[in-house]
């Protein structure tokens, strides 16, 4: 599984940030003057595609050795380069339109614009995300992000509960709201709804997902005590109904989300737009944010 000898145009498709190609394009030529490192990408690579397709699976890649440096921070982004081959084949062996897989692969460059975002420099830390990518387990349809899954064992309970024909382990759509996608307005979430209904029932149709669950902060029913009524987010958390409700907190969700980092100190936290306010002021007052788990019928 070599890389591309067109890297440079390759890294351009997946929406890698410009000012990252000649950093990404000179440090692969370790690949072939070392190799070891030539021999742990291609492992790495192979290890990703197995079985690609099966949710149920999660590859284990071999660890990195220390002192890789700067490539470190990068290896994630070649081994999905390397893997790229296998994901098309997949997507086209089911039929996946090219605008649906080159906008969903795009999503490799955004999380390196996270990464400068957070971090101030280009990268790529949390790779288990991608891999969903590069296996064919997630989709961008629209404004959303829908990821073949299995009910976990409280989200089943809780469905069942509610009085819907569902255990644990059934199957299910997660749903996913990724940044730099523009607002999260109802009309844009009703039209990628609709696109997931019809995507999964052509091209999975084995597969037959009844479910659409989401686990975010933005499902917070606390955060309705601080919005408007109409605004974008309490109308997306009107989508769904609650499966359980978690006690464990999670202040860094919403403060990483929304200011870029989630170890800014709260003191610090800027409050210029109405969610800053919201989340900065609930915690300045002792409170805190939790992950909301919520479920809809498709």
């Amino acid at each position: 599984m070599p890389l591309p000898d067109d890297l440079p145009e390759t890294l351009l498709d997946l929406a890698v940030p410009h000012q990252d190609i000649n950093e990404l394009t000179s440090l692969a030529a370790r690949f072939g003057a070392e190799p070891a490192l030539g021999d742990l990408l291609e492992d790495s690579a192979r290890a990703l595609v197995q079985d690609i397709g099966n949710v149920d699976v999660r590859p284990e890649l071999p660890p990195l050795p220390e002192g890789l440096g700067d490539l470190e921070r990068w290896f994630p982004v070649y081994v999905a380069v390397a893997a790229l081959p296998y994901t098309r084949a997949y997507h086209r062996e089911r039929g996946i339109p090219d605008d649906v897989s080159r906008r969903t692969l795009a999503d490799l460059g955004r999380h390196i614009a996270l990464h400068r975002e957070r971090r101030g420099s280009g990268g790529l830390t949390v790779p288990g995300w991608l891999r969903l990518h590069s296996r064919g387990e997630i989709y961008q349809l629209g404004r959303l992000q829908f990821q073949r899954s299995r009910l976990g064992e409280r989200t089943g309970r809780g469905i069942r509960a509610a009085g819907f024909d569902a255990n644990p382990g059934d199957r299910c759509l997660d749903l996913h709201v990724p940044d730099f996608r523009g607002p999260l307005t109802p009309e844009a979430c009703a039209d990628s709804i609709a696109r997931a209904k019809e995507f999964f029932a052509r091209h999975f149709p084995d597969e037959g997902y009844r479910l659409a669950v989401c686990h975010s902060w933005l499902l917070d029913a606390q955060l309705r005590d601080y919005l408007p009524e109409h605004s974008n987010i309490a109308r997306f958390q009107g989508l769904f109904r609650a499966a359980y409700k978690d006690d464990e907190p999670a202040d860094g969700e919403p403060v990483g989300f929304v200011f870029g980092n989630r170890e800014l100190p709260v003191a610090e936290l800027p409050q210029r737009t109405t969610l800053q306010r919201a989340v900065a002021r609930h915690l300045l007052d002792g409170g805190h944010w939790y992950v909301g788990h919520g479920w809809f019928e498709l």
